[in-house]
């Protein structure tokens, strides 16, 4: 099974789990230099379905969210670290996410029967208004670990 998929693959793939009745997890973020806080997310969003769609941001939007000098990794790096996660099942590279609007047509596309998330989230009411356009759920899974961030580790390592 080929785990880094483009969305038109994932959606595919997405259809094809459905018609046999599993269920699919969706997370999505930057996962730029990975960490235990990332592991145990995916770890415990795995738990609320058969399988877990990793939405992985593209290095523009990583850039606009982390700011200069990210990402470290570019995303085909940052996939391919990510899919030899056991929990991954399928790391969908996204390109070009300039708005909700994309976004929701990904969501609409893979129907999610969870969409997965920290307490704490800043896009959590997002997510909740894509979980209603295909009756699926929110669920929190973990809360924020602050001991372990990307970016935290960065200021400790350039100092």
């Amino acid at each position: 099974m080929r785990k880094i998929l483009n969305i038109k693959e994932a959606v595919k793939a997405a259809k094809k789990l459905h018609s046999k009745n599993k269920s699919i997890v969706v997370v999505g973020g930057v996962f730029d230099i990975l960490h235990a806080g990332h592991i145990k997310f995916l770890e415990n969003s795995k738990k609320h379905g058969d399988y877990l769609f990793l939405l992985l941001e593209d290095d523009t939007k990583a850039r606009k969210e982390k700011g200069k000098g990210r990402p470290i990794h570019s995303q085909k790096d940052r996939a391919k670290i990510l899919s030899a996660l056991e929990s991954a099942d399928y790391i969908v590279l996204l390109t070009n996410m300039t708005n909700n609007i994309r976004y929701d047509k990904i969501i609409v596309q893979i129907r999610p029967n969870v969409i997965a998330t920290t307490y704490g989230d800043p896009y959590v009411e997002h997510k909740k208004r894509q979980a209603k356009l295909i009756n699926g759920k929110v669920k929190y899974v973990i809360a924020r670990i602050n001991k372990h961030s990307t970016s935290k580790y960065l200021k400790l390592i350039t100092k």
